[in-house]
């Protein structure tokens, strides 16, 4: 059990001597307390104790401990938080579900129910929001992703890069280690809310700023690196043929969602965002909740070789479009870049031509997934 601890003296020692129920396995993590916990820890010597001299934050505190679980030999931690809301009687619904597990890599967070009476709105929505931004990281969906009563497989948590020191490391952690192939799971407990002893230690203001500015970046990380890293490992597990047979006739979605997906990926390929193509479909795939798979795949019609075709067709209908002719070779437009001179023009035919080409294609993919659909699913 690993307990990070910051001037929770009110609720300390009945988390302790409840948890020691259970096992004598315990770290327990003074984060630089200022209250009466340096001597309510004094009369338990037997424990594991960790000292920080300057209250550093829980996230710095979780690490060390988990730094020093895992030189004890510690595969597995169980973090339980000091401010008396967890019930200590729940440590066993971790164990069973531990080994439950076939391969034990998995993240177990602690599943709170927050709508029964007595939730502070403002944790209630805390959740929502931070449940909502680790789905768009990671594609899991979560109940609960700030619960401090938590599972932790030391050795992968190991292998991850950490940078956050205070409450946001908790996201970041189960983020990063779902990206590591973590699976992170629910499981449902029990919570108590005591206002009149609890004592929170999350200032609104600062630290709701800091998990903005983290999911922020892990946001940016996820579009640009994360989604198509996974893609490219999905598609070179397969050949081309069973890629094309499984994930792209042979989703699930109906033939109109998966035609639509494929006119997002042209549409967004086409146009004038260069370098921010795969941002923009992904977003756009789970705002319209459509195929992310077949949205970034057709998002690819923009890869180097067809750039000065897709460039010079725009350019053409552009033209078309203001009634103007340039007259100006391919070769002009890219090695004097004449193209720059005539961005408006080039911007209007761009966009143009990603209407064109996603009616186009979209259309056809309706019909070839309402045909070769039928018949794959023969």
């Amino acid at each position: 059990m690993l307990i990070p601890t910051y001037n929770n003296d009110a609720t300390l020692k009945s988390v302790i001597d409840r948890v020691l129920d259970y096992t004598t396995q315990v770290i327990i993590v003074n984060d630089g307390a200022t209250d009466t916990t340096s001597q309510i820890l004094e009369s338990y010597t037997d424990l594991q104790q960790i000292h920080i001299e300057n209250n550093r934050g829980k996230g710095n505190a979780l690490r060390v401990g988990f730094d020093h679980a895992e030189n004890l030999g510690y595969h597995f931690a169980i973090s339980i938080d000091s401010d008396g809301q967890h019930f200590p009687e729940d440590i066993p619904v971790f164990v069973n579900a531990l080994e439950q597990d076939e391969d034990k890599n998995v993240l177990f967070i602690g599943s709170r129910n927050m709508n029964q009476d007595g939730i502070p709105k403002k944790s209630s929505f805390g959740n929502t929001f931070s449940n909502f931004w680790f789905n768009v990281e990671t594609g899991i969906k979560l109940e609960d992703t700030q619960s401090g009563f938590r599972l932790y497989p030391l050795k992968e948590i190991k292998k991850l890069t950490l940078y956050t020191t205070k409450f946001e490391l908790e996201i970041e952690v189960i983020v990063k280690a779902a990206w590591s192939g973590v699976r992170v799971k629910n499981i449902p407990i029990q919570i108590l809310y005591q206002e009149e002893e609890r004592v929170s230690h999350f200032r609104p203001f600062k630290d709701f700023t800091r998990i903005s500015i983290l999911n922020t970046w892990l946001v940016i990380v996820t579009f640009l690196f994360i989604k198509p890293r996974d893609f490219f490992r999905k598609f070179k597990k397969k050949s081309i043929k069973r890629f094309f047979f499984e994930d792209f006739l042979g989703s699930q979605d109906p033939p109109k969602k998966k035609a639509l997906s494929v006119a997002l990926g042209v549409f967004v390929g086409v146009s004038p965002f260069w370098g921010f193509h795969t941002l923009i479909v992904i977003t756009l795939a789970i705002f319209f909740k459509l195929n992310k798979t077949l949205s970034f795949t057709f998002s690819n019609v923009s890869l180097p070789p067809f750039i000065p075709f897709i460039v010079y067709c725009s350019l053409k209908i552009g033209q078309f479009f203001f009634g103007t002719d340039l007259n100006y070779t391919m070769e002009d437009m890219f090695g004097k870049l004449e193209v720059f001179k005539h961005l408006k023009i080039y911007i209007v035919g761009s966009l143009s031509l990603g209407v064109i080409s996603a009616v186009t294609l979209g259309f056809l993919s309706y019909f070839l997934f309402l045909v070769f659909g039928k018949n794959y699913a023969k």
